[in-house]
C-alpha cells in the first residue's frame, strides 16, 4: 500500500487516472485488477502502487510505447501476476502464462558471426542484466542491500584471472582522472535523469553502492547497481560477433561460478528466464548489437523499417536509443528478449546484418534488392 491509512479508503478512490497514458501498464490495468492487488504486498513489502508509479507519472508518447511498471523484487512477478502477465504478453508479442523460456549460453551453437564484413560492420557488442537471488531490485532495495550487491559482485570479479582480470571503480570514490578516462572510453554511466527511471526509484542514494568494473583489455565490462543489480557487456571494435559472444558467455558463467562459492546466484526461473527490474528485459535480457554502415538500404525509411521488423531487429542511432543515425550508420540489435534463447537472438543479428550488408552492396552496384527482402517474419 502507498501508506497504512490507504486501507481506510475504497479501492476505486485510489485507481489512477490513466486516460492519457500510452504504456502497457495503462492498457492492462483495470479497476478490477487494481482492487484485487491494491492491498497485497510481496514478502519484502513491495506494493502494486510502487510497481506502477513510474507508468502513472509518465504518460508516454503516442509513438513511443513504454512498459509503465517495474519489479521491486523477484516475487513481484508472482504476487502481481494479474497485471504483470498481460503486460509481459503484450510487450513481448505473445507469451503465455505457462510458457517456458529457453536459455542457451553455449557460443559453439552460434553459426557464423566471425565473417561480418568489416568495411560495413564497425563494432560489435553483447550485453545483458543479472539480478542476485534473495535481494530486492534497484527500485526497492535498501542501502544495505545495494551495498551487499556491490560486495557480492566485486568479490566475484576480483577472483577472475586471465583475459577477465580487471579493476573495479566505485562511483563514490572515483577520481576525476578515472572519470575522464571512462567517459572518453564511453564506459561511464551517469546518475539517471530520465523521469522513467527516477520515478521508479532508481536514483535513490546516488552514487552509493554503484560502480564500474572492466578487464585490462576493456572489452568485458560490468556495471553495478545501475538499472539492475548488474549489467554485463562484451564488446569489440570489429564485426567479430562470434568472438564477442564467446567472451560474453564465458564471463557471465565465470562470474556466477565465483558467486556460488560464496552462496549467491542469479535470479532465474523456467517461465521468465533471468529476472530483471523491467518486464521488457525478462528472459535473456540480452541485446546483441552492431554499428553498421548502410546508407543506401536505410534511405527508404518505410521499406527499411519493414525489413528490420521481418528480421526481428531494431534500430537506434549510434549515440543511444533517442539519437538519430549519422552518415547512414545505425546501431542494430535484436528486438526480442523473451521466448528465444541467447544463441537464437544473436543468430538473428548475425543473419540479419549479413543480409543487410549484401543489400547495401547490391544497391551500391546499382542493382535491385527485391529478391533479398524477406517475405515473412523470422521464426
Amino acid at each position: 500500500m502507498a501508506n497504512k491509512l490507504q486501507k481506510n479508503y475504497p479501492t476505486e478512490a485510489d485507481f489512477p487516472d490513466l486516460t492519457k497514458h500510452n504504456n502497457w501498464m495503462a492498457q492492462c490495468l483495470t479497476p478490477e485488477i487494481y482492487a484485487k492487488l491494491r492491498d497485497k504486498t510481496t514478502p519484502s513489502g513491495f506494493s502494486i502502487d510502487a510497481a506502477i508509479q513510474t507508468g502513472v507519472d509518465n504518460p508516454g508518447h503516442p509513438f513511443i510505447y513504454t512498459v509503465g511498471c517495474v519489479a521491486g523484487d523477484e516475487e513481484t512477478y508472482e504476487v502481481f501476476a494479474d497485471l504483470f502477465d498481460p503486460v509481459i504478453d503484450g510487450r513481448h508479442g505473445g507469451y503465455a502464462k505457462d510458457a517456458k523460456h529457453k536459455t542457451d549460453l553455449n557460443p559453439a551453437n552460434l553459426k557464423g558471426g566471425d565473417d561480418l564484413d568489416p568495411a560495413y560492420v564497425l563494432s560489435s557488442r553483447v550485453r545483458t542484466g543479472r539480478s542476485i537471488k534473495g535481494i530486492c531490485l534497484p527500485p526497492w532495495c535498501s542501502r544495505s542491500e545495494r551495498r551487499k550487491v556491490e560486495k557480492i559482485v566485486t568479490d566475484a570479479l576480483n577472483q577472475l584471472d586471465g583475459e577477465f582480470s580487471g579493476t573495479y571503480f566505485p562511483l563514490s570514490t572515483m577520481s576525476e582522472a578515472d572519470q575522464d578516462k571512462l567517459i572518453e572510453d564511453h564506459f561511464l554511466f551517469d546518475k539517471p535523469v530520465s523521469p522513467l527511471l527516477t520515478c521508479a526509484g532508481m536514483a535513490r542514494d546516488w552514487p552509493d553502492g554503484r560502480g564500474i568494473w572492466h578487464n585490462k583489455d576493456k572489452n568485458f565490462l560490468v556495471w553495478v547497481n545501475e538499472e539492475d543489480h548488474t549489467r554485463v557487456i562484451s564488446m569489440e571494435k570489429s564485426g567479430n560477433m562470434k568472438k564477442v559472444f564467446t567472451r560474453f558467455c564465458d564471463g557471465l558463467n565465470k562470474v556466477e561460478e565465483c558467486m556460488k562459492k560464496k552462496g549467491a546466484e542469479y535470479m532465474w526461473n523456467e517461465h521468465l528466464g533471468y529476472v530483471l527490474t523491467c518486464p521488457s528485459n525478462l528472459g535473456t535480457g540480452l541485446r546483441a548489437g552492431v554499428h553498421v554502415r548502410i546508407p543506401k538500404v536505410s534511405a527508404d525509411e518505410k521499406r527499411f523499417d519493414d525489413i528490420l521488423d521481418k528480421l526481428r531487429l531494431q534500430k537506434r542511432g549510434t549515440g543511444g536509443v533517442d539519437t538519430a543515425a549519422q552518415g547512414g550508420i545505425f546501431d542494430l540489435s535484436n528486438a526480442d528478449r523473451l521466448g528465444f534463447s541467447e544463441v537464437e537472438l544473436v543468430q538473428f543479428v548475425v543473419d540479419g546484418v549479413k543480409l543487410l550488408v549484401e543489400m547495401e552492396k547490391r544497391l551500391e552496384a546499382g542493382k535491385p534488392i527485391d529478391d533479398l527482402i524477406p517475405k515473412e517474419k523470422k521464426k
